[in-house]
C-alpha cells in the first residue's frame, strides 16, 4: 500500500478521525527532519568552534599587545643606553682634546668646525684675529646621527625583535670598545694633573649661546666671515670666570673686542674674553679655575651685552665647545 491510515481518538464521546498519509510524504518528512537535525548540529558545532576561536583570538591579541608594549619599552631602553654611550664617547673625546692625547679629533659639522681644521689669526678675513660681531639668531645644535638599526614603521613584532637583537649586539661591541678606550685614557692621564688643572674645561659665563665657532654671515657686513670663538649673551654685570688655572697676560682695551682679558694657561693654551664691562684682574695675576676675572659687558664692536670667548692652542684657535664639560 502507498498510504498509511492514522486514526485519532480524542476521548470516548468524540468521533473517531481517520487520516490517510502517503508513505512517500512520510519518508520525505523523515529525511527533512534528519537533514535539519544534522544542519542544526553542524551549526551548533561551528558556533562552539567560533566561540573558542574568538577566545583564543582575544588571548592572542592581548598577548600581541603585551609583546608590542614590551618591545617598545626595550626599544626605548636601547635608545637610552645608546644615548648614554654617546655621551660617554663625547666625554672621552673632550678629555683627549684637553689632555692632548691621541684620538682627539673634533666633532665637525655644519656649525661646528673640526679641531683638525686649525685656524689662526692670519687665516681670518681681514686679519682681525679676535675681532667679533655678535650674532643675534640662536644657532641650533646639529642633530646627532642615528646610530642604531631601525625597524620600518608598522613592522611586525618579530621584525622589531630581530632589530633589537642586532641593536643589542651593536651596543655590546660599542660598550666593549669604550671600556678599552677608557682604560687606555686612565693610564694616559696619570701624571697629567697640573696639565689638566691648567686646561680650560668649564663655561666662562652663564647665559645663552648666540653664536658658535666657525663661518657665519656677519651682521655688520652681510658677508660670510669666520667667527673665532663663542658668543655668550647674558645680563650686564654677569660674572666671567677663568675656566682653568693660568696667568693674566693682558687686561685692558683691545680694539674691536673692547675691554679684554687674555689668560695664558701654559702648555701653549690661551683664552680671551672680549667686550667685558669691568676687568677685575691685572696683568701678571695668577688665577684659578672658577675665579671671577671680569663682568660681562657691551664694550667694543658689539650689538648687545655678551662675552666673546676664544680658545687658542699654540697660536691656533680651536672650537671652545671642545673645552667645556659642564
Amino acid at each position: 500500500m502507498d498510504t498509511l491510515s492514522v486514526i485519532v481518538v480524542s476521548d470516548e464521546t468524540s468521533p473517531v478521525r481517520r487520516y490517510e498519509v502517503r508513505k512517500l510524504l512520510l519518508r520525505r518528512a523523515a529525511w527533512g527532519a534528519g537533514i535539519a537535525a544534522v544542519l542544526l548540529l553542524l551549526l551548533l558545532v561551528d558556533y562552539v568552534r567560533v566561540r573558542i576561536d574568538n577566545r583564543e583570538l582575544d588571548s592572542l591579541r592581548a598577548e600581541t599587545l603585551a609583546r608590542r608594549e614590551q618591545v617598545a619599552k626595550f626599544e626605548k631602553k636601547m635608545k637610552s643606553v645608546d644615548g648614554s654611550l654617546a655621551r660617554l664617547q663625547e666625554f672621552e673625546r673632550k678629555v683627549r682634546i684637553i689632555a692632548n692625547l691621541p684620538g682627539s679629533a673634533g666633532a665637525g659639522g655644519e656649525e661646528v668646525t673640526a679641531v683638525g681644521q686649525e685656524v689662526g689669526a692670519d687665516d681670518l678675513p681681514g686679519g682681525e684675529g679676535g675681532a667679533d660681531e655678535t650674532f643675534d639668531a640662536d644657532v641650533p645644535t646639529p642633530p646627532r646621527e642615528e646610530r642604531l638599526p631601525k625597524a620600518p614603521p608598522g613592522a611586525p613584532v618579530e621584525k622589531r625583535v630581530s632589530v633589537l637583537q642586532q641593536t643589542a649586539e651593536y651596543l655590546g661591541v660599542v660598550a666593549q670598545g669604550e671600556v678599552s678606550n677608557l682604560e687606555e685614557l686612565v693610564n694616559a692621564l696619570e701624571g697629567k694633573r697640573d696639565y689638566l688643572e691648567s686646561s680650560p674645561s668649564i663655561w666662562p659665563a652663564k647665559g645663552w649661546l648666540t653664536s658658535r665657532y666657525g663661518y657665519r654671515v656677519s651682521p655688520f657686513t652681510g658677508r660670510r666671515q669666520f667667527h673665532a670663538g663663542l658668543d655668550i649673551a647674558a645680563a650686564l654685570g654677569t660674572n666671567i670666570v677663568a675656566p682653568a688655572r693660568g696667568r693674566v697676560v693682558f687686561a685692558g682695551p683691545h680694539g674691536p673686542l673692547g675691554n679684554c682679558v687674555i689668560i695664558d694657561h701654559g702648555y701653549g693654551v690661551r683664552t680671551e674674553y672680549g667686550h667685558t664691562e669691568k676687568i677685575l684682574v691685572k696683568r701678571g695675576d695668577r688665577v684659578e679655575r672658577g675665579q671671577v676675572i671680569a663682568l660681562l659687558g657691551n664694550t667694543g664692536r658689539s650689538t648687545g651685552p655678551h662675552l666673546h670667548y676664544v680658545v687658542q692652542v699654540r697660536g691656533k684657535t680651536r672650537n671652545p665647545l671642545d673645552y667645556i664639560f659642564d
